[in-house]
């Protein structure tokens, strides 16, 4: 065991910030995710007369986020940035330890509960404490061992990203299964009317009240509960503004709606309101679509919205200055292609076909979800282990 202040060393290397000069800062994510630059700005933008330097393999520490994993080794590519004073800068002394050691053990538990010890102050002032972090022990075998250590985690590591990649391929194979079944189901539908056609009215966007999550609040509907055509019950914020008992925005069990705006790949998505929770209010970017029931089954169109020709038709509609956000109107709703001869009883067959291919979708993604779970903690466990020298 050896104590921090025997491996690091304060850096108190300073510069005059020239008002004229470009000045490169940097910030530390959290959870050992590194430095990175945080902007870059001329001298005359910061609010004191000299900063910290940074040198490739410093290793650098947030006295505010410590506790949070706020710390990492300096990247070549931003050797000469520079700090202010909440950001301790130390160097290393390479003759007892190697920094890739160093930097995996700073994201194991046994390093952030060290930060958290040494971490003082009350909610909102909670600082690292340099003295009693320096002062804190870890385990240091030597440098073979090190590099060692560090080998064998950066194979495990390897093989957790591979078999990471291989989950996110599967998860775009499934999705890609759904939509060639959709394409299958509804490719040969003949598209002879329009949403309109089956509509007891336009569409009617909703309320954008002001949340403020009060407690005692009132739910409203964030996009994301209608974000993947599945409804979310948990997506939503709460209001304390004043409502009206004969609102429009109150949504009743059953109603389904349509997001208005939103990424070019999500704008139009569209889910079936659960009942939950209760009361709830719908948002301006959603709209409720009122389904003539005696002309279309509600459930096969909430999948027609989901199918190939009506994405294509969103695609080609939605509008926007951004590109990043599109929106669409009520016309544009009411003139979605849809197979309005199809008979209702056909409908509801296709339905059940797809809630039976959804359930084994669904049975689907539930294991990759368990999956992702167990790679997340395989990192925590592997360095562990490595730092109790049993790996």
């Amino acid at each position: 065991m050896t104590q921090l202040k025997d491996i690091l060393v304060k850096s108190e290397e300073q510069i005059e910030v020239k008002p004229e000069c470009r000045y490169r800062q940097v910030t530390v994510k959290l959870w050992g995710k590194g430095v990175i630059l945080r902007n870059e700005v001329f001298g005359s933008e910061i609010a004191a007369p000299k900063r910290h330097v940074l040198r490739f393999g410093d290793f650098l520490i947030s006295k505010i986020d410590a506790r949070n994993g706020a710390f990492g080794l300096v990247p070549d590519l931003l050797d000469g940035s520079v700090v202010s004073s909440d950001f301790p800068v130390f160097k290393l002394d390479l003759t007892r330890i190697y920094p890739r050691f160093l930097e995996w053990m700073s994201r194991s538990n046994r390093f952030i509960d060290i930060c958290k010890a040494s971490s003082e102050g009350t909610t909102n002032r909670v600082r690292l404490k340099e003295d009693r972090f320096l002062a804190s022990e870890i385990p240091l075998p030597s440098l073979d061992e090190q590099r060692r250590i560090v080998a064998r985690i950066e194979k495990l590591v390897a093989r957790i990203e591979e078999a990471r990649e291989l989950r996110r391929r599967a998860e775009k194979e499934t999705d890609a299964l759904l939509m060639a079944y959709y394409k299958k189901l509804f490719g040969n539908i003949p598209l002879d009317g329009h949403l309109g056609d089956i509509m007891l009215g336009k569409p009617r966007n909703g309320w954008s009240a002001r949340c403020d999550n009060d407690e005692n609040g009132i739910p409203v509907l964030t996009l994301t509960a209608v974000t993947g055509f599945q409804y979310r019950d948990k997506e939503f914020k709460r209001t304390s503004e004043i409502t009206s008992s004969e609102g429009h925005y109150w949504l009743k069990a059953g109603d389904l709606l349509m997001t208005r705006s939103n990424t070019p790949d999500l704008v139009g998505h569209a889910a079936i309101y659960s009942g939950s929770p209760t009361p709830c209010i719908y948002p301006d970017l959603m709209m409720r679509l009122e389904i003539d029931g005696k002309q279309a089954d509600k459930r096969f169109v909430h999948s027609w919205l989901n199918s190939p020709a009506v994405r294509q038709y969103i695609g080609r509609v939605a509008k926007g200055s951004s590109p990043t956000m599109k929106k669409i109107n009520q016309q544009s709703v009411m003139n979605i292609p849809f197979p309005t001869r199809l008979p209702i009883q056909e409908q509801i067959r296709i339905v059940a076909h797809m809630d039976n291919l959804q359930a084994k979708l669904d049975a689907l993604k539930r294991h990759q979800a368990e999956t992702a779970a167990e790679l997340d903690a395989l990192m925590p466990a592997v360095l562990e282990r490595a730092f109790r020298g049993v790996l």
